[in-house]
Protein backbone atom coordinates (compact mmCIF):
# COMPACT_ATOMS: atom_id res chain seq x y z
CA UNK A 1 0.00 0.00 0.00
CA UNK A 2 1.47 3.23 -1.25
CA UNK A 3 2.17 5.76 1.71
CA UNK A 4 -0.27 8.21 0.13
CA UNK A 5 -3.25 6.06 0.63
CA UNK A 6 -2.72 5.41 3.84
CA UNK A 7 -2.14 9.31 4.91
CA UNK A 8 -5.55 9.61 3.12
CA UNK A 9 -7.28 7.93 5.79
CA UNK A 10 -9.45 9.36 8.51
CA UNK A 11 -7.10 11.11 11.14
CA UNK A 12 -10.57 10.31 13.96
CA UNK A 13 -14.02 9.17 14.14
CA UNK A 14 -16.02 12.04 14.25
CA UNK A 15 -18.21 11.07 11.28
CA UNK A 16 -19.80 8.04 11.85
CA UNK A 17 -18.06 5.20 9.02
CA UNK A 18 -21.47 3.87 7.23
CA UNK A 19 -20.24 -0.08 7.27
CA UNK A 20 -19.30 -0.09 11.25
CA UNK A 21 -22.79 1.79 11.63
CA UNK A 22 -24.69 -0.85 9.57
CA UNK A 23 -23.13 -3.43 11.24
CA UNK A 24 -24.26 -1.96 14.76
CA UNK A 25 -27.91 -1.74 13.36
CA UNK A 26 -28.33 -4.97 12.61
CA UNK A 27 -27.08 -6.57 15.03
CA UNK A 28 -29.55 -4.09 17.29
CA UNK A 29 -32.13 -5.92 16.16
CA UNK A 30 -31.90 -8.55 18.20
CA UNK A 31 -29.62 -7.65 20.96
CA UNK A 32 -30.53 -4.83 23.13
CA UNK A 33 -28.32 -2.06 22.24
CA UNK A 34 -28.16 1.78 23.94
CA UNK A 35 -27.10 4.88 24.12
CA UNK A 36 -24.45 5.32 26.98
CA UNK A 37 -24.43 8.77 26.81
CA UNK A 38 -26.05 12.05 24.89
CA UNK A 39 -24.88 12.05 21.25
CA UNK A 40 -24.38 15.60 20.20
CA UNK A 41 -23.43 17.05 16.76
CA UNK A 42 -20.33 18.88 16.40
CA UNK A 43 -22.43 22.07 16.68
CA UNK A 44 -24.35 20.99 19.84
CA UNK A 45 -27.47 19.79 18.67
CA UNK A 46 -28.95 16.64 20.83
CA UNK A 47 -29.27 13.68 18.05
CA UNK A 48 -30.02 10.89 20.66
CA UNK A 49 -30.81 10.72 24.12
CA UNK A 50 -28.74 8.16 26.89
CA UNK A 51 -30.37 4.99 27.47
CA UNK A 52 -32.33 5.49 23.81
CA UNK A 53 -32.03 2.20 22.42
CA UNK A 54 -30.62 1.94 18.86
CA UNK A 55 -32.91 2.28 15.67
CA UNK A 56 -32.43 3.00 12.12
CA UNK A 57 -33.73 6.38 12.94
CA UNK A 58 -30.30 6.76 14.73
CA UNK A 59 -28.69 6.35 10.90
CA UNK A 60 -30.59 8.61 9.17
CA UNK A 61 -29.88 11.54 11.71
CA UNK A 62 -26.16 10.63 11.87
CA UNK A 63 -26.28 11.27 7.73
CA UNK A 64 -23.08 13.56 7.00
CA UNK A 65 -22.80 14.87 10.53
CA UNK A 66 -19.64 15.18 12.36
CA UNK A 67 -19.85 13.93 16.05
CA UNK A 68 -18.67 15.74 19.37
CA UNK A 69 -17.71 12.19 20.18
CA UNK A 70 -16.86 9.30 17.85
CA UNK A 71 -20.24 7.21 18.25
CA UNK A 72 -18.47 4.18 19.44
CA UNK A 73 -17.71 5.77 22.57
CA UNK A 74 -21.48 7.03 22.94
CA UNK A 75 -23.03 2.91 22.56
CA UNK A 76 -22.78 0.23 24.68
CA UNK A 77 -24.07 -3.45 24.03
CA UNK A 78 -26.77 -4.41 27.27
CA UNK A 79 -26.45 -8.27 26.66
CA UNK A 80 -23.20 -8.47 24.16
CA UNK A 81 -20.08 -10.46 24.43
CA UNK A 82 -18.49 -10.24 28.23
CA UNK A 83 -15.68 -12.30 29.61
CA UNK A 84 -17.87 -15.22 30.63
CA UNK A 85 -19.28 -15.70 27.69
CA UNK A 86 -15.42 -15.63 25.76
CA UNK A 87 -14.13 -17.93 28.63
CA UNK A 88 -17.24 -20.37 27.44
CA UNK A 89 -16.80 -19.92 23.58
CA UNK A 90 -13.27 -20.45 23.97
CA UNK A 91 -14.16 -24.06 26.07
CA UNK A 92 -16.33 -25.08 23.65
CA UNK A 93 -13.77 -24.76 20.58
CA UNK A 94 -11.04 -26.25 22.50
CA UNK A 95 -13.43 -29.29 23.80
CA UNK A 96 -15.17 -29.66 20.02
CA UNK A 97 -13.22 -32.01 17.74
CA UNK A 98 -12.32 -29.36 15.37
CA UNK A 99 -9.06 -28.85 12.73
CA UNK A 100 -7.46 -27.02 15.79
CA UNK A 101 -7.80 -29.03 18.31
CA UNK A 102 -4.45 -30.96 17.98
CA UNK A 103 -2.77 -27.20 18.40
CA UNK A 104 -5.06 -26.43 21.27
CA UNK A 105 -5.39 -28.90 23.59
CA UNK A 106 -2.13 -29.35 25.00
CA UNK A 107 -2.30 -25.86 26.09
CA UNK A 108 -5.88 -25.56 27.24
CA UNK A 109 -4.77 -25.25 30.79
CA UNK A 110 -2.76 -22.06 29.67
CA UNK A 111 -5.20 -20.68 27.44
CA UNK A 112 -8.56 -21.01 29.68
CA UNK A 113 -6.60 -19.04 32.48
CA UNK A 114 -5.28 -16.38 29.46
CA UNK A 115 -8.59 -15.57 28.57
CA UNK A 116 -9.69 -15.23 31.56
CA UNK A 117 -7.40 -11.90 31.97
CA UNK A 118 -8.57 -10.08 28.97
CA UNK A 119 -10.25 -6.97 29.32
CA UNK A 120 -12.70 -6.22 27.29
CA UNK A 121 -12.70 -1.70 26.92
CA UNK A 122 -16.70 -0.53 26.14
CA UNK A 123 -15.47 0.60 22.65
CA UNK A 124 -14.36 -3.22 21.98
CA UNK A 125 -16.91 -4.71 23.89
CA UNK A 126 -19.94 -2.61 21.33
CA UNK A 127 -17.85 -3.93 18.44
CA UNK A 128 -17.13 -7.37 18.62
CA UNK A 129 -20.95 -8.16 20.22
CA UNK A 130 -22.38 -6.67 17.10
CA UNK A 131 -19.83 -8.81 14.79
CA UNK A 132 -21.02 -11.72 16.39
CA UNK A 133 -24.51 -11.22 15.50
CA UNK A 134 -24.08 -9.56 12.54
CA UNK A 135 -20.86 -11.34 10.90
CA UNK A 136 -20.90 -14.75 12.57
CA UNK A 137 -18.26 -16.28 10.64
CA UNK A 138 -16.07 -13.10 11.39
CA UNK A 139 -16.61 -13.74 15.07
CA UNK A 140 -15.57 -17.39 14.98
CA UNK A 141 -12.35 -16.17 12.82
CA UNK A 142 -11.12 -14.13 15.86
CA UNK A 143 -12.13 -16.19 18.32
CA UNK A 144 -9.40 -18.90 16.40
CA UNK A 145 -7.05 -16.13 16.01
CA UNK A 146 -6.81 -15.49 20.34
CA UNK A 147 -6.91 -19.24 21.00
CA UNK A 148 -4.09 -19.77 18.40
CA UNK A 149 -2.01 -16.35 19.20
CA UNK A 150 -2.47 -17.75 22.81
CA UNK A 151 -1.18 -21.50 21.42
CA UNK A 152 2.06 -20.16 19.77
CA UNK A 153 3.23 -18.00 22.70
CA UNK A 154 2.68 -20.31 25.06
CA UNK A 155 4.45 -22.96 23.12
CA UNK A 156 7.19 -20.53 22.72
CA UNK A 157 7.59 -20.01 26.85
CA UNK A 158 5.47 -16.93 27.01
CA UNK A 159 4.71 -15.85 30.23
CA UNK A 160 1.10 -15.15 31.90
CA UNK A 161 1.30 -11.66 30.79
CA UNK A 162 2.34 -12.07 26.93
CA UNK A 163 -0.23 -15.06 26.71
CA UNK A 164 -2.81 -12.75 27.38
CA UNK A 165 -1.15 -10.14 25.43
CA UNK A 166 -1.75 -12.08 22.83
CA UNK A 167 -4.65 -13.83 22.85
CA UNK A 168 -6.21 -9.88 23.35
CA UNK A 169 -4.24 -9.35 20.02
CA UNK A 170 -5.83 -12.49 18.40
CA UNK A 171 -9.38 -11.45 19.38
CA UNK A 172 -9.08 -7.85 18.26
CA UNK A 173 -6.77 -8.57 15.56
CA UNK A 174 -9.54 -7.69 12.38
CA UNK A 175 -11.49 -4.70 14.31
CA UNK A 176 -10.28 -2.81 10.99
CA UNK A 177 -12.27 -4.78 9.21
CA UNK A 178 -15.52 -3.75 10.61
CA UNK A 179 -15.01 -0.61 8.59
CA UNK A 180 -15.12 -1.54 5.53
CA UNK A 181 -17.88 -3.18 2.71
CA UNK A 182 -18.38 -6.97 3.88
CA UNK A 183 -17.85 -7.89 -0.10
CA UNK A 184 -14.36 -6.79 0.93
CA UNK A 185 -13.57 -9.16 3.41
CA UNK A 186 -10.62 -11.23 4.27
CA UNK A 187 -12.48 -14.56 4.26
CA UNK A 188 -12.40 -13.76 0.36
CA UNK A 189 -8.74 -12.31 -0.28
CA UNK A 190 -7.75 -15.07 -1.92
CA UNK A 191 -10.07 -16.32 -4.01
CA UNK A 192 -12.92 -13.70 -5.36
CA UNK A 193 -11.23 -10.15 -4.90
CA UNK A 194 -9.62 -8.60 -7.85
CA UNK A 195 -6.70 -6.18 -7.67
CA UNK A 196 -9.15 -2.82 -7.05
CA UNK A 197 -11.23 -4.65 -4.34
CA UNK A 198 -8.01 -5.86 -2.75
CA UNK A 199 -6.88 -2.31 -1.94
CA UNK A 200 -10.10 -1.57 0.23
CA UNK A 201 -9.18 -4.73 2.45
CA UNK A 202 -5.68 -3.69 2.86
CA UNK A 203 -6.28 -0.43 4.67
CA UNK A 204 -8.25 -2.51 7.70
CA UNK A 205 -4.75 -3.19 10.01
CA UNK A 206 -4.15 0.42 9.42
CA UNK A 207 -8.05 1.32 10.39
CA UNK A 208 -7.87 -1.09 13.16
CA UNK A 209 -4.00 0.89 14.89
CA UNK A 210 -6.20 3.85 14.11
CA UNK A 211 -9.61 2.85 16.38
CA UNK A 212 -7.95 1.07 18.73
CA UNK A 213 -5.35 4.07 19.24
CA UNK A 214 -7.69 6.71 19.73
CA UNK A 215 -10.48 5.06 21.10
CA UNK A 216 -9.11 2.42 23.51
CA UNK A 217 -6.21 2.73 26.69
CA UNK A 218 -5.14 -1.17 25.24
CA UNK A 219 -0.99 -1.14 25.66
CA UNK A 220 0.91 0.28 22.77
CA UNK A 221 2.46 -3.05 21.81
CA UNK A 222 -1.10 -4.48 21.23
CA UNK A 223 -2.18 -1.97 19.18
CA UNK A 224 1.31 -1.70 17.01
CA UNK A 225 0.90 -6.07 16.59
CA UNK A 226 -3.11 -5.61 15.28
CA UNK A 227 -1.51 -3.06 12.54
CA UNK A 228 1.19 -5.73 11.34
CA UNK A 229 -0.86 -8.83 11.61
CA UNK A 230 -0.84 -9.34 7.75
CA UNK A 231 3.01 -8.10 7.11
CA UNK A 232 5.87 -10.81 6.60
CA UNK A 233 9.19 -10.23 7.74
CA UNK A 234 10.04 -10.49 4.00
CA UNK A 235 8.21 -7.37 3.31
CA UNK A 236 5.45 -9.07 1.11
CA UNK A 237 2.86 -8.15 3.43
CA UNK A 238 0.46 -5.35 3.80
CA UNK A 239 -0.44 -2.29 4.35
CA UNK A 240 3.33 -1.08 4.98
CA UNK A 241 5.33 -3.87 3.14
CA UNK A 242 7.40 -4.00 6.51
CA UNK A 243 10.45 -5.89 6.74
CA UNK A 244 11.28 -8.45 10.37
CA UNK A 245 13.43 -5.76 12.07
CA UNK A 246 10.78 -3.29 11.44
CA UNK A 247 8.10 -6.07 13.20
CA UNK A 248 7.36 -6.04 16.67
CA UNK A 249 7.47 -9.87 18.08
CA UNK A 250 3.57 -9.43 18.89
CA UNK A 251 3.18 -8.70 15.43
CA UNK A 252 4.95 -11.41 14.07
CA UNK A 253 3.21 -13.80 16.19
CA UNK A 254 -0.36 -12.41 14.48
CA UNK A 255 1.61 -12.24 11.43
CA UNK A 256 2.14 -16.39 11.41
CA UNK A 257 -1.23 -16.94 13.41
CA UNK A 258 -3.25 -14.86 10.42
CA UNK A 259 -1.41 -16.94 7.84
CA UNK A 260 -1.78 -20.38 9.37
CA UNK A 261 -6.05 -19.78 9.68
CA UNK A 262 -5.82 -18.35 6.07
CA UNK A 263 -4.55 -21.65 5.31
CA UNK A 264 -7.23 -23.58 7.29
CA UNK A 265 -9.98 -21.75 5.14
CA UNK A 266 -9.39 -23.95 1.93
CA UNK A 267 -11.43 -26.73 1.48
CA UNK A 268 -10.55 -30.16 3.65
CA UNK A 269 -7.29 -28.46 5.01
CA UNK A 270 -6.01 -29.34 7.91
CA UNK A 271 -2.90 -28.44 10.27
CA UNK A 272 -0.37 -30.36 7.94
CA UNK A 273 -1.51 -27.36 5.39
CA UNK A 274 -1.01 -24.64 8.00
CA UNK A 275 2.38 -26.09 8.96
CA UNK A 276 3.29 -26.54 5.22
CA UNK A 277 1.86 -22.18 4.54
CA UNK A 278 4.44 -20.84 7.42
CA UNK A 279 7.40 -23.08 6.10
CA UNK A 280 7.19 -23.30 2.30
CA UNK A 281 8.70 -19.86 1.41
CA UNK A 282 12.15 -18.83 3.56
CA UNK A 283 11.43 -15.88 5.86
CA UNK A 284 8.43 -15.53 5.56
CA UNK A 285 7.89 -16.28 8.64
CA UNK A 286 9.20 -16.97 12.11
CA UNK A 287 10.72 -20.53 12.05
CA UNK A 288 9.80 -20.57 16.26
CA UNK A 289 6.13 -20.18 15.57
CA UNK A 290 5.93 -23.09 12.75
CA UNK A 291 7.44 -25.49 15.16
CA UNK A 292 4.16 -25.57 17.31
CA UNK A 293 2.23 -25.95 14.13
CA UNK A 294 4.61 -28.89 12.68
CA UNK A 295 4.41 -30.42 15.81
CA UNK A 296 0.37 -30.36 16.14
CA UNK A 297 0.48 -31.37 12.19
CA UNK A 298 2.18 -34.95 13.01
CA UNK A 299 -0.85 -35.67 15.50
CA UNK A 300 -3.76 -35.79 12.94
CA UNK A 301 -3.84 -38.39 10.20
CA UNK A 302 -1.93 -38.02 7.13
CA UNK A 303 -2.78 -36.31 4.06
CA UNK A 304 -4.62 -37.43 0.99
CA UNK A 305 -3.59 -36.17 -2.09
CA UNK A 306 -6.46 -34.68 -4.89
CA UNK A 307 -4.15 -35.52 -7.83
CA UNK A 308 -2.41 -38.38 -9.41
CA UNK A 309 1.25 -38.28 -9.17
CA UNK A 310 0.89 -38.08 -13.13
CA UNK A 311 -1.30 -34.97 -12.78
CA UNK A 312 1.45 -33.66 -10.10
CA UNK A 313 4.54 -33.66 -11.90
CA UNK A 314 2.40 -31.99 -14.60
CA UNK A 315 1.12 -29.41 -12.50
CA UNK A 316 4.84 -28.59 -10.78
CA UNK A 317 6.54 -28.48 -14.47
CA UNK A 318 3.43 -25.96 -14.97
CA UNK A 319 4.46 -23.69 -11.74
CA UNK A 320 8.34 -24.27 -12.30
CA UNK A 321 7.49 -22.73 -16.06
CA UNK A 322 5.64 -19.86 -14.13
CA UNK A 323 8.30 -18.89 -11.81
CA UNK A 324 10.95 -18.74 -14.74
CA UNK A 325 8.77 -16.67 -16.93
CA UNK A 326 7.82 -14.36 -13.98
CA UNK A 327 11.85 -13.72 -13.56
CA UNK A 328 12.15 -13.62 -17.04
CA UNK A 329 9.53 -11.09 -18.19
CA UNK A 330 10.72 -9.05 -14.89
CA UNK A 331 14.04 -7.63 -16.83
CA UNK A 332 12.16 -6.71 -19.66
CA UNK A 333 9.38 -4.79 -17.84
CA UNK A 334 11.28 -1.82 -16.91
CA UNK A 335 11.96 0.88 -19.20
CA UNK A 336 15.87 2.43 -19.34
CA UNK A 337 14.96 4.89 -16.84
CA UNK A 338 11.63 3.91 -14.28
CA UNK A 339 10.20 6.13 -12.01
CA UNK A 340 10.98 5.06 -8.48
CA UNK A 341 7.42 4.18 -7.77
CA UNK A 342 8.10 1.19 -10.46
CA UNK A 343 11.77 0.82 -9.30
CA UNK A 344 10.39 -0.04 -6.35
CA UNK A 345 7.93 -2.11 -7.06
CA UNK A 346 9.88 -4.19 -9.52
CA UNK A 347 12.72 -4.41 -6.42
CA UNK A 348 9.75 -5.61 -4.36
CA UNK A 349 8.62 -8.09 -6.81
CA UNK A 350 12.30 -9.74 -8.34
CA UNK A 351 12.99 -10.17 -3.74
CA UNK A 352 9.50 -12.10 -3.96
CA UNK A 353 10.04 -14.20 -6.94
CA UNK A 354 13.82 -15.34 -5.75
CA UNK A 355 12.28 -16.41 -2.53
CA UNK A 356 9.70 -18.66 -4.06
CA UNK A 357 12.76 -19.95 -6.03
CA UNK A 358 14.61 -20.74 -2.97
CA UNK A 359 11.52 -22.58 -1.63
CA UNK A 360 11.16 -24.60 -4.89
CA UNK A 361 14.68 -25.15 -4.64
CA UNK A 362 14.59 -26.07 -0.34
CA UNK A 363 11.26 -28.40 -1.12
CA UNK A 364 13.59 -30.78 -3.53
CA UNK A 365 10.32 -31.31 -5.77
CA UNK A 366 12.39 -30.27 -8.85
CA UNK A 367 14.60 -33.29 -8.32
CA UNK A 368 14.29 -36.70 -10.55
CA UNK A 369 12.53 -39.33 -8.71
CA UNK A 370 12.35 -37.01 -5.59
CA UNK A 371 8.35 -37.78 -5.15
CA UNK A 372 7.51 -41.22 -3.85
CA UNK A 373 4.16 -42.54 -3.89
CA UNK A 374 3.80 -41.50 0.05
CA UNK A 375 4.78 -38.00 -0.92
CA UNK A 376 2.58 -37.33 -3.19
CA UNK A 377 -0.29 -35.43 -0.99
CA UNK A 378 2.62 -33.61 1.48
CA UNK A 379 4.04 -32.04 -2.22
CA UNK A 380 0.41 -31.38 -3.34
CA UNK A 381 0.12 -28.87 -0.31
CA UNK A 382 3.88 -27.44 -1.22
CA UNK A 383 2.85 -26.85 -4.92
CA UNK A 384 -0.28 -25.75 -3.77
CA UNK A 385 1.43 -22.73 -1.32
CA UNK A 386 3.80 -21.92 -4.04
CA UNK A 387 1.20 -21.04 -6.79
CA UNK A 388 -1.18 -19.39 -3.98
CA UNK A 389 2.20 -17.22 -3.46
CA UNK A 390 2.83 -16.76 -6.95
CA UNK A 391 -0.88 -15.34 -7.54
CA UNK A 392 -0.70 -12.91 -4.97
CA UNK A 393 2.66 -10.85 -6.37
CA UNK A 394 0.54 -9.07 -8.83
CA UNK A 395 -1.33 -7.63 -6.16
CA UNK A 396 1.59 -6.94 -4.33
CA UNK A 397 3.32 -5.26 -6.89
CA UNK A 398 0.78 -3.25 -8.00
CA UNK A 399 0.07 -1.95 -4.52
CA UNK A 400 3.68 -1.02 -3.81
CA UNK A 401 3.69 0.84 -7.09
CA UNK A 402 0.86 2.91 -6.58
CA UNK A 403 -0.22 5.19 -9.36
CA UNK A 404 2.00 5.20 -12.83
CA UNK A 405 2.49 7.30 -15.29
CA UNK A 406 0.45 5.82 -19.32
CA UNK A 407 3.45 3.83 -19.95
CA UNK A 408 5.26 2.19 -17.06
CA UNK A 409 1.28 1.37 -15.88
CA UNK A 410 1.09 -0.36 -19.49
CA UNK A 411 4.39 -2.31 -18.79
CA UNK A 412 3.09 -3.33 -15.61
CA UNK A 413 0.11 -4.42 -16.63
CA UNK A 414 1.38 -6.72 -19.39
CA UNK A 415 3.82 -7.76 -16.93
CA UNK A 416 0.51 -9.02 -14.63
CA UNK A 417 -1.44 -9.98 -17.48
CA UNK A 418 1.75 -12.49 -18.75
CA UNK A 419 1.62 -13.59 -14.96
CA UNK A 420 -1.79 -14.27 -14.44
CA UNK A 421 -1.46 -16.42 -17.43
CA UNK A 422 1.00 -18.51 -17.07
CA UNK A 423 -0.94 -19.54 -13.81
CA UNK A 424 -4.08 -20.02 -15.90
Amino acid sequence: MSPDAVNALPADFRVANPHALATILEASETRSIIASSDIFDINGMKLWARNQPVTPDLQRKLMDRSLRKPLETCLMAEDGVTPTSLKQALARLIDTEGVLSPLLRPHAAALMHGVAGIRLHSVVQLLISAVETARPAAFAHALDAMAVAGALMHANGGDERLIGQAMTAGLLHDVGEMYISPEYGEADANTTLDVDAYRQLVVHPHVGQLLLGQLTDYPRDIVRAVAEHHERLDGSGYPHLLTGERMSALGKLLSATEEALAALRLPDATLHHASVALRVVPGEFDDHLAGPLAAAARAVPPLLARRSGEDLLHALAQLDFALQGAMNRLALMLPEQPSASLARSADLCGHLLHKLRQGWNESGLWGPGAIGIDQVAEAEAVLDALAHRLALIERVVRLSAGELSGPEQDSLDGFCAALVGDLA
